[in-house]
């Protein structure tokens, strides 16, 4: 099912609007929350609905392992699982495939499993089967995520890789047990090349030939200097079609997320809220706040003072630094629901900000606090 984009407003390369899918719609600019193994760690899916999430992502290479896709399938594909009726996306897994140094040949890639030592191959068509049975909104194709940095070799290498494996799984969409699944399922292609703006380039244009539902950008921010990460970006977004949504695969943090989002970026995910907030690091509009600091034993000040979110309207700092130290798993939830809200609606912020013709002036803001 293509996507489109329902633009809205513009402020530059910026623009906000309203994607529709066949189960509902969903606003742009988007972050969404990982739900790495079936569940956003130590929420719920109600606190999700509560929390005004509309889109939310599920880990591809863990829930084929655990539980198993056709399990999951047998309730109705991870919406039934999870009952969640919002969107969903799932990746490809081919991020923590690639992260296991896998052995990788023209048609797919072996890997050993994280949680009992077995081996597993999976094939572009078989991802694509896999994520058919996991039943998202959206599911992306099979990549090669090249680590950073890599030679220009191994970076060409993994774009031809990715380009065959693109094809590859545009054409095996729809083609198993579930053929009605394209007019309810998009598959997004994915653009490597790593940090070479020539490779991105090639790369995007490749990808747009395959006539994907939506694209996204993949093999940037994993630890590289902002200054080489975003001309990769800019050469990637030049050729990518302004109608259709645009993904920034892994990017989580307000710096990262305004920059990309000036660029034309649509929709982000990454893990960084939640890990941070199970660490005792809260977000908030004055930067990181390390709640696990002696000196807020006695604060009886929210975390975030500016911030309207149910932990900010009950909590003191103070009280959630002792659930942090004794180790109380409330604490996680809290801390999680605090960190989801605030960034949540410092995507309300973005879409504000692009609608008034502001989004300069917030960017400079951010940069002050979070630079």
């Amino acid at each position: 099912m293509k996507l489109h984009i329902d633009i809205e407003a513009t402020d530059g390369a910026a623009r906000s609007g309203t994607v529709r899918t066949r189960r509902g719609s969903f606003k742009t600019p988007v972050f969404m929350p990982v739900g790495t193994r079936g569940t956003v760690r130590a929420v719920t899916t109600r606190d999700m609905d509560d929390l005004g999430a509309e889109i939310i992502l599920g880990n591809t290479y863990h829930l084929m392992l655990r539980p198993g896709a056709d399990v999951i399938d047998h309730f109705g594909g991870l919406h039934g699982f999870e009952t969640w009726g919002g969107h969903m996306l799932t990746d490809s897994g081919g991020f923590q495939i690639f992260s296991l140094n896998p052995k990788v040949d023209a048609d797919g890639a072996t890997f050993q499993s994280t949680y009992d030592g077995s081996y597993h191959r999976v094939t572009p068509e078989d991802a694509v089967r896999i994520q058919e049975l996991l039943g998202a909104d959206i599911q992306m194709v099979l990549d090669v995520c090249s680590a950073l940095p890599a030679s220009r070799d191994s970076l060409r290498a993994a774009l031809e890789t990715t380009a065959d494996w693109a094809a590859r799984a545009r054409r095996s969409h729809g083609t198993f047990d579930k053929p009605d699944i394209v007019e309810r399922q998009a598959l997004f292609g994915i653009v490597q090349g790593g940090t070479e703006v020539d490779l991105r380039v090639e790369s995007a244009q490749r990808t747009v030939e395959l006539d994907f539902d939506g694209y996204a950008i993949g093999g940037l921010s994993v630890g590289e200097s902002r200054e080489v990460m975003l001309p990769a970006l800019d050469a990637a977004l030049a050729h990518l079609p302004v109608d259709q949504p645009r993904y920034f695969m892994g990017l989580g943090d307000p710096v990262g997320i305004i920059e990309a989002v000036a660029r034309g970026v649509d929709m982000m995910d990454c893990v960084l809220p939640t890990r941070l907030a199970r660490h005792g690091t809260i977000l908030t509009g004055a930067g990181k706040l390390n709640i696990k600091r002696a000196e807020f034993i006695r604060s009886d000040d929210p975390l975030d003072p500016e911030c309207g979110c149910q932990v900010c309207e009950r909590y003191s700092r103070g009280y959630l630094r002792h659930l942090i130290a004794v180790n109380e798993p409330s604490a996680a939830t809290l801390c999680t629901l605090h960190n989801l809200a605030w960034l949540l609606g410092f995507m309300d912020d973005i879409r504000a900000a692009i609608g008034a013709g502001t989004l300069s002036d917030l960017r400079a803001e951010v940069a002050a606090v979070w630079q």
